[in-house]
């Protein structure tokens, strides 16, 4: 086990300092599907995007979700700039997307197909499911920035996830269910 030492919070209590390497390690055990934000550039229109597996659902009634994106992000304000963008949750024969996204410069789409989603911004091809989101909020969080957006239009599919566990992508079986 790694050894932690201690700092003191705002309150004057002691409180562990969190190795952030053992932190990734332990935060690793948690199972997350895989999506990638994608977008129109606002200056040159072409497309742009990110992939993130810090995602959840955040409210039925107003329809919102939350991603993380990290504050260096260089793709993060091309996005923005635009408001809207389209979060797809990748498929289990998309690891390949996910790595050309997280990757670094503007050929993050070469070879990718998609189509637009009613608002322009690139919906991935063989995607399990699509939502077209807008920027409603953004909170400050560390060395990350947590997005909240509405959803103004979505689209699910049948295949199986991308899943990312332990520092790997990998699948889960698919199984139809009967109802």
């Amino acid at each position: 086990m790694a050894a932690t030492t201690t700092t003191t919070a705002s309150s004057g209590a002691s409180m562990p300092v969190v190795d952030p390497a053992q932190m990734r390690d332990v935060l690793g055990h948690f199972a997350t599907g895989v999506v990638a934000i994608t977008g129109l550039d606002a200056d040159s229109g072409a497309p742009t995007g990110l992939a993130a597996n810090s995602f959840t659902s955040v409210s039925l009634d107003p329809p919102l979700v939350a991603f993380c994106v990290a504050r260096t992000s260089t793709s993060w304000p091309r996005l923005r700039a635009v408001g809207e963008y389209t979060v797809n949750i990748l498929s289990g024969g998309q690891e390949h997307v996910c790595r050309q996204l997280s990757a670094r410069g503007d050929e993050k789409f070469r070879g990718l197909s998609w189509n637009p989603s009613p608002c322009g911004a690139p919906v991935l091809d063989e995607c399990l499911a699509w939502m077209e989101a807008e920027l409603e909020v953004e909170h400050p969080a560390g060395d990350h920035t947590i997005v909240v957006s509405r959803l103004r239009h979505l689209h699910a599919s049948d295949l199986a996830p991308l899943v990312f566990f332990r520092g790997a992508y990998g699948g889960v079986a698919h199984s139809t269910i009967q109802e």
